[in-house]
């Protein structure tokens, strides 16, 4: 049992919850002890991918929560929170509401290399203490703006649950875009690079738009190479440990690198690098491997000069 695990996370269901449903269901289906941990923080209020590192995976977690994500998620204008989604409480409001067209000018400068300051309400570090904690305390939480990239954004009017005007100030049932009025929600696509906020980026979105807003969904589809393809569902999960039918839902380890060329090593050469030594006149351009003996994953390496070295190994 290593390798990932990719879990079609519930809404209200922590990471670490997550990482524990995983741990139940090896325990339950008898297949002995295994370490697991997540390859990237969901909010509780988010959904989606998330992938779950067992055994020897768990070496490759760290390489998960640098990889870039994919998110759907939908801002609701008119009212910002503290925490800048549905769990906060509102801290400024507007009656200004963006058309389609203004939304749609408005992505572009959002896309590319950008500065952004994270929620308040984020697990970032201030003197030692999560910000999340300042936050509650009533402390105020100033954090440094960070560079991130956003390789793509665009809108999708179709996922949105239908923006309605606000006339005499009560819901009009004809939805915005068909009176090519104002909208009060709209729902994007991001793919991001590691270490976005995608509430920090629905807030800023909203101020460039002259108003306020927060995300009131929002849905991980991408993980690195993982999909929602490859997701099950806590029941799945649950149902495959009963029936000891586990391992079928297990992508290989090798699933997290996809994006690294394999190695082949002769056993000789694979003894070797499980020792820990260098091994010298390997044909193979400069870079970074996937060195596996016959079918059993060995190590990740660095080439240089036909040098090959270890960079994280696998006990396997």
């Amino acid at each position: 049992m290593h390798g990932w695990i990719i879990l079609d996370k519930p809404l209200g269901l922590g990471s670490t919850q997550g990482v524990s449903a995983v741990k139940r269901a090896l325990r339950e289906g008898d297949y002995g002890r295994f370490k697991v941990g997540h390859g990237g923080t969901l909010d509780p209020l988010a959904t989606g991918v998330l992938p779950i590192a067992v055994g020897e995976a768990t070496k490759l977690a760290g390489r998960m929560l640098d990889s870039d994500k994919i998110y759907d998620f939908t801002v609701r204008f008119g009212v910002e929170t503290d925490t800048l989604d549905l769990e906060g409480q509102p801290v400024a409001q507007s009656d200004v509401r963006p058309t389609p067209a203004q939304v749609a000018a408005v992505l572009p400068r959002f896309t590319g290399p950008i500065d952004q300051v994270p929620p308040a309400y984020s697990a970032l570090k201030i003197d030692g203490e999560r910000a999340y904690d300042l936050a509650r305390k009533g402390a105020a939480v100033a954090l440094a703006s960070r560079r991130v990239t956003i390789h793509a954004l665009t809108r999708h009017p179709g996922l949105e649950p239908g923006s309605r005007c606000s006339v005499d100030g009560e819901a009009s049932g004809t939805p915005a875009r068909d009176r090519g009025g104002e909208l009060d929600e709209a729902t994007l696509t991001a793919h991001v690079s590691k270490g976005t906020y995608i509430r920090s980026l629905a807030r800023d979105i909203a101020h460039a738009l002259g108003t306020v807003g927060h995300v009131t969904m929002l849905r991980r589809v991408k993980a690195g190479p993982f999909t929602l393809e490859s997701a099950i569902s806590l029941d799945k999960l649950a149902e495959a440990a009963k029936g000891r039918t586990l391992e079928q839902c297990l992508l290989p380890l090798r699933a997290g690198l996809d994006d690294i060329p394999a190695l082949s090593l002769a056993p000789g050469q694979a003894g070797a690098l499980r020792q820990g030594k260098i091994l010298t006149g390997i044909a193979a351009n400069d870079g970074r491997y996937f060195a596996i003996a016959g079918e059993t994953p060995v190590a990740l390496v660095d080439a240089l000069d036909g040098n090959v070295r270890v960079v994280r190994g696998f006990n396997l």
